[in-house]
Formats: structure tokens, sequence, C-alpha cells
């Protein structure tokens, strides 16, 4: 658990809502800049939405050699708009967002990848809930509230998403029921990668 103001600011209010936190996560963290954090869990969270177009594990789906470029592109190319709006993002649970920012290192990315396996092979819950939205609750995600906002305001700054924005498709074509939850539709999302990552 992180809390911060949005100003940056660590208030009495924030201190005390960690420590009340702590209670029941000694882990709990007050920051400077929660925009960070937010933001790192946009990009992590970008491939948890990536996952539950299939019926696969979050692990299994992060594994899929076929779909690392994919996924890693991804979470590049939503750090891509934070960076162009001057935050700096934060990890947890084994993401490191620094390993997606423009200009890391592909191997750095890797990296991080299975390091995000490994942690969700380890976790009780297999699933996001992103898909337990979509494959038990059938009701609709957040897609609109977390990633669409990130497509927005990737086109003020000038930033192109084109794989957020086919994510997000993709999402409401599965929850009105036109497609179904498959593997074949990280062939699809991948179709919009601009180009192959190099670096």
């Amino acid at each position: 658990m992180v809390v911060g103001e949005i100003d940056g600011a660590i208030t009495p209010r924030v201190t005390a809502i960690r420590d009340a936190w702590r209670d029941f996560d000694e882990r709990a963290i007050a920051t400077p800049n929660i925009w960070g954090y937010l933001w790192g869990k946009e990009a992590y969270g970008a491939m948890l939405f990536a996952t539950a177009l299939t019926n696969e594990s979050i692990a299994d789906a992060l594994a899929a050699a076929a779909y690392r470029d994919m996924h890693i592109a991804l979470a590049r190319e939503i750090l891509a708009v934070a960076a162009a709006r001057g935050v700096t993002p934060e990890g947890f649970d084994g993401f490191d967002p620094s390993a997606y920012l423009p200009g890391a290192p592909h191997s750095a990315a890797d990296r991080s990848l299975a390091d995000l396996v490994i942690h969700n092979r380890r976790s009780a819950k297999t699933h996001s809930g992103i898909w337990r939205d979509i494959a038990i609750r059938q009701r609709q995600t957040e897609v609109d509230a977390q990633l669409g906002i990130v497509v927005t305001l990737g086109r003020e700054i000038g930033v192109p998403t084109p794989l957020t924005s086919r994510l997000v498709e993709l999402i409401h074509e599965i929850e009105k029921g036109d497609r179904p939850q498959s593997v074949t539709n990280l062939d699809v999302l991948a179709a919009a990668q601009s180009a192959p990552i190099t670096s």
C-alpha cells in the first residue's frame, strides 16, 4: 500500500493513513511521488488487460515467448506517455518500470518480464481481476478509466498509443460478446505493434 498527496507533500493525513494501513500491512509507505506509482501501475495494468484477452493465467500469458515483445511494447507505450508528462515511474511487485522506459535496453525489459512471471507463479491469484470481471462476473471492466485515459493523454501530448488503443477496442469487443477470450486475441493485438523491438 502506497499513500501520497497529488502535489507530493507528505502531510499529516498521508502519514495517518499510512500508519493505519500498517495495522494490516507493515509494508505500507508514504511517498512524495504518488504519480510515479500510479503510472507504474498503469503500465503493469496494461499487461494485465492483455492477459485478460485470453483464458491463460497471468504467468502463462506473460511467459509466452511469441508475445514477449508485444507485452514489452505495451508497457513502453504507457510509460512513454508518462515520460512526456514529466513523471518518474515507480516499481512494485517485481515490476521495474525503468526497464520499459523509452531507450531502455530490450534485455532489461526481458529480465523484468521474467521477474513478473516468477512473481505471478508464486501468487495464489492466478488470473487478474480484469479476467474475473469478464469471465466470472460477466460485467464491464474499467478499461476506459484505466487505459482509455492514457490514449487520450497520449493524443493530447503527441505520443502515439496504437497498442493501448487496440487493447481497449479488443476488451470492449469481449465485453459485448463479439469476441471470445482466446490466445488468438494476442495475435490481433500484436498486429497493432508498429515495429519490432530492437534496442
